[in-house]
């Protein structure tokens, strides 16, 4: 059996099927998710991403749409880039934070600058360890954009969002307050 032909759906909740899609199609998911991002550790996760979604939620493949192969390739790449972008944001985010704090120091020493440095470490580290969802919208709503639009964005119904957001920032807090 080959898991690419579009004529044929394998039964992804098969354990047997599901490991042998997983095996065929994982290099090229993982070389999609690469060229995006430059990095092989975080390809890997989007990967595991990828393939997690689609044990949980095998009907999202629709066989007359084009081979399974396809179908993995481009959600890879789709992650890679959600991941690219979180990431970016993330950065302009921090540098923004950074220059806000800059600005209002004239000069400063160089504990300032350490002490800096590692709080922008300790909000990285605790937005890493906040579910994918909040942290994209906690990420967005750093960077200026009103949930309206977050929501429009990530086609997210606004309640979501919002809730993202407030249980994100909590676990966040929660996570900075234990550094």
């Amino acid at each position: 059996m080959t898991v690419t032909s579009p004529a044929h759906k394998p039964d992804l909740r098969d354990p047997a099927q599901f490991e042998r899609a997983y095996r065929d199609l994982s290099p090229g998911a993982r070389s999609a998710a690469v060229r995006v991002l430059g990095d092989h550790a975080a390809a890997e996760d989007v990967v595991q991403e990828v393939f997690m979604d689609l044990w949980e939620r095998p009907g999202a493949y629709n066989p007359a749409r084009g081979p399974l192969g396809s179908y993995v390739s481009m959600v890879a790449r789709a992650r890679a880039i959600d991941r690219w972008r979180s990431g970016r944001a993330l950065d302009r985010a921090v540098d923004r934070s950074t220059h806000e704090v800059g600005t209002a120091a004239v000069e400063e020493s160089a504990a300032d600058g350490v002490l800096r440095r590692e709080r922008s470490r300790q909000v990285r580290h605790a937005l890493d360890g906040i579910p994918r969802a909040q942290r994209e919208a906690l990420i967005l709503t750093g960077t200026g954009l009103p949930h309206h639009e977050i929501a429009r964005l990530t086609r997210t119904p606004l309640g979501t969002v919002k809730g993202r957001v407030r249980l994100g920032m909590k676990k966040a807090r929660t996570a900075l307050a234990a550094a």
